[in-house]
């Protein structure tokens, strides 16, 4: 769509010639003579720009400009006028003006300023576009037990200052746990990093760290600053602590006893204050019993212990995450938002996913992606994710209109078989909800719970 622009100007010739440069170039062009009659204009109609004159008869440009920031403060108004000091642009500066231009106007300086104007505010939406986009990235998803039991943990850990350690498994989310934390502490408007500790060799670990001098090492050709330092005042996530070499683990301990480091390769101590948070998939405990992790390490880092629970343990999260990422991809490959029937949500609440949030995230951007449809189906999911439609524990959804048959079980074995199938049914299906489950089952909720505990199902 074009780019609007009001032009206002009591000068007939003038509002003429603008209006006929403005358009030939592919504006949408609108025209007053007032400043009463700009106001007016843009408190009923949206305009990208402005062209004011200074000198308008009743209210004058400078007041009218005025008037403009508290109606549509985002507008960009060049001010045009032929007697003007500076005394006057610095005014208009001061009241929001985007530039001054003296006439008589030149076209092309005109065309220009408006150019930088829409080239700028196209950077801006992108920026906004690609900023949304990044916070669907790191936005905590899920109402089940133990995403508010976690959400709690957050809330009390943010704003002290104590060391946390991150508990979870592979593609749980720790990294998003850690910055949520961030985020909520008294660190937040400084800088977050992140080091992984498994993906870097050990040989630059401590520069990675701790950063080094010129020539402490082979390659060190500039002196470089490590994370300790990049992350000054703020926070510090030590991802994967537990695979970090023994010979690290000390010299961090010692670090984190003594509150500075030494650069590699350096020999001053440099100060630092910066939150620790560290994350790790393993269990350390049985590390120190190996003697593959220092016990007073862990004393150091587990003030705070938080576990991040698998997917596994919060089913009852999966439509959320799935609608979740659905926008997110779909924003990200610049496709209409996409819906998905709850027959297809099924499996997907059914799966186990031992990859947890990563793998969930994984196959919601293949169906994204491969599928042409607006609407994703049981049929999308059983074409591009077999193995998860086809999965052991998905076999109840797809037979939920077959009662099975094993003549060696008793009636009451096979009436109970089938009940479980039935309860399992209707419990992913309604996400969990037992007052909903027990509605449509026409049944008490409190018999209701007897069955879901019987079975394991609640």
């Amino acid at each position: 769509m074009a780019n609007s622009i009001l032009v206002v100007d009591d000068s007939p010739n003038i509002r003429l010639t603008l209006k006929d440069l403005l358009t030939d170039e592919g504006y949408r062009v609108q025209t007053v003579e007032t400043g009463e009659a700009a106001l007016q204009q843009i408190s009923e109609e949206h305009f990208d720009a402005m062209l004011l004159d200074i000198k308008l008869p009743g209210m004058d440009g400078l007041a009218t400009l005025k008037k403009i920031g508290q109606i549509q403060p985002a507008l960009k108004v060049i001010m045009i006028s032929g007697q003007a000091d500076f005394q006057t642009a610095v005014q208009a500066t001061k009241l929001g003006a985007y530039n001054f231009l003296e006439k008589p106007l030149q076209p092309e300086k005109v065309l220009l300023e408006l150019k930088n104007i829409f080239d700028r505010q196209k950077m801006e939406t992108e920026m906004r576009r690609l900023k949304n986009i990044v916070d669907l990235d790191y936005q905590m998803i899920g109402t089940s037990p133990a995403m508010q039991v976690l959400r709690r943990e957050i809330e009390l850990a943010a704003p002290s200052e104590g060391r946390i350690l991150i508990y979870g498994e592979n593609g749980t989310g720790k990294e998003l746990v850690a910055r949520e934390i961030h985020r909520k502490s008294l660190r937040a408007d400084k800088p977050f990093v992140k080091v992984n500790c498994a993906a870097i060799p050990k040989e630059l670990i401590e520069s990675e760290l701790f950063g080094h001098q010129k020539g402490a090492f082979t390659g060190a050709i500039s002196s470089k600053i490590g994370v300790f330092e990049e992350a000054n005042g703020g926070t510090l996530l030590l991802d994967e602590i537990g695979d970090m070499a023994l010979e690290t683990q000390a010299k961090l301990l010692r670090v984190l006893q003594e509150n500075e480091f030494i650069r590699v390769g350096g020999t001053q101590a440099i100060p630092f204050d910066v939150r620790i948070i560290t994350a790790t998939n393993k269990d350390l405990k049985k590390l120190i019993a190996d003697n593959l992790f220092r016990e007073d390490l862990f004393f150091r880092i587990n003030v705070i212990p938080i576990r991040v629970p698998p997917l596994s343990l919060r089913k009852a999260d999966v439509p959320l995450l799935v609608h979740h990422f659905i926008t997110a991809y779909c924003q990200k490959n610049g496709k209409p938002i996409k819906e998905i029937t709850e027959e297809a949500l099924l499996p997907l609440m059914n799966y186990h996913w031992p990859g947890n949030i990563r793998e969930l995230k994984n196959v919601i951007e293949r169906l994204v992606i491969m599928s042409d449809n607006s609407v994703l189906t049981i049929q999308n999911v059983k074409a591009l994710l077999p193995e998860i439609a086809n999965a052991p524990e998905n076999k109840i959804l797809m037979q939920t209109n077959q009662a099975e048959v094993n003549e060696t079980l008793s009636l009451k074995e096979q009436m109970e078989h089938f009940e479980n199938q039935l309860l399992q049914y209707y419990y992913l299906k309604l996400n969990g909800n037992v007052t909903r489950v027990a509605e449509k089952l026409k049944t008490d909720r409190a018999n209701l719970h007897r069955k879901l505990k019987k079975y394991g199902i609640h």
